[in-house]
């Protein structure tokens, strides 16, 4: 019996001192009449749990008045010309509220062609951008990084040259090439870049501009992947360099080709200098053009090119933050042990 009870009593004993190390007051240890050495008595821990009590309440979420305060002078900033533009084409004096200036917007001549030519501007400035961008960054980000910045020098020098330095000397190529080249098949290039229906020559020059902030955007994106593993872990799957760029590289890049495209389309659709000069008339020029005559329509013109440059700005930020699927390996590089 002494046996088979003595483990019982240890039990029994560990547990309850266990018990009384959790419910015991502080600084003492329950059945003994000293105490700890360095423990704080009662008036001690009254007075930290003072600070302590503050630092709660201070961390507590004060009301956000500035933060909302400062959002409503931004919103007021923004929303309040275009209310007063909006006002401006929908109020006539003497005849009150009408919306002439929008039904004839809709068939004004040469508001479809222009607004379509921006948008395929915009959209072949984007693909070419991407095309030229996209291989040379990759390339350099896996095989020469001490290239890294030469090639960003070189793509922010457009930011240095000013658009009417560009149009000079674009208009300058234009020029000779015809007087140089007629008897050379180059001749009829230089006719079909220029023409009206849709210049090649724009998209050049835009693809030029929109270089700073492609590179930007992409370079951000590289950095913050680690593309090296990513290439070798499947190269070493078997993977081709076509599918290492397209089914691993370009989806961890989708947010970074989105700000690309998106600051590229905001770029072409604004733009009014090459264009003018050039004497070509997307839809930026054709707005300007029409401002004399007919101001209210102009107006209402600029406000519905804002919502829609608005609009496929938001569907370009969507698409750049949706959610990517991981791409598996080739089915032939798997192998069974």
């Amino acid at each position: 019996m002494a046996a088979m009870t003595g483990p019982t009593e240890t039990a029994e004993t560990a547990e309850t001192a266990e018990t009384a190390e959790i419910t015991g007051t502080a600084g003492t240890v329950p059945g003994t009449a000293g105490t700890v050495p360095g423990a704080a008595p009662d008036g001690a821990a009254e007075t930290s749990a003072k600070p302590a009590a503050r630092a709660r309440k201070a961390a507590r979420p004060r009301p956000r008045i500035w933060r909302g305060a400062v959002l409503a002078l931004a919103g007021a900033y923004f929303l309040l010309p275009l209310l007063a533009s909006f006002v401006f084409t929908v109020h006539v004096p003497g005849q009150g509220v009408t919306f002439e200036a929008y039904s004839e917007l809709l068939g004004a001549d040469g508001f479809s062609q222009s607004l379509l030519l921006s948008l395929g501007l915009a959209a072949a400035t984007i693909v070419l951008s991407l095309l030229l961008a996209v291989p040379a960054l990759i390339a350099v980000r896996i095989g020469s990084p001490k290239l890294r910045p030469v090639v960003e020098v070189v793509c922010m020098l457009p930011l240095v040259v000013p658009p009417i330095a560009l149009v000079t000397g674009i208009t300058t190529v234009l020029r000779w090439g015809p007087d140089h080249l007629s008897r050379t098949p180059l001749y009829q290039t230089f006719i079909a870049v220029q023409d009206e229906r849709f210049p090649v020559v724009l998209v050049l020059a835009y693809t030029v501009l929109a270089l700073p902030f492609v590179h930007r955007s992409l370079d951000a994106g590289l950095r913050a992947v680690d593309v090296p593993t990513l290439v070798e872990a499947a190269r070493s799957c078997g993977a081709s360099w076509p599918y290492v760029v397209w089914r691993v590289l370009l989806p961890n890049l989708r947010t970074s080709l989105a700000g690309a495209a998106f600051l590229t389309l905001a770029l072409v659709l604004g733009e009014f200098t090459i264009a003018s000069l050039l004497g070509f008339r997307p839809f930026a020029v054709w707005i300007v053009s029409i401002s004399g005559a007919q101001a209210r329509m102009s107006v209402a013109v600029s406000i519905l090119s804002l919502l829609i440059t608005w609009l496929l700005l938001l569907v370009l930020s969507r698409a750049g933050t949706a959610p990517s699927t991981t791409a598996s390996a080739p089915a032939t590089s798997r192998k069974e042990p």
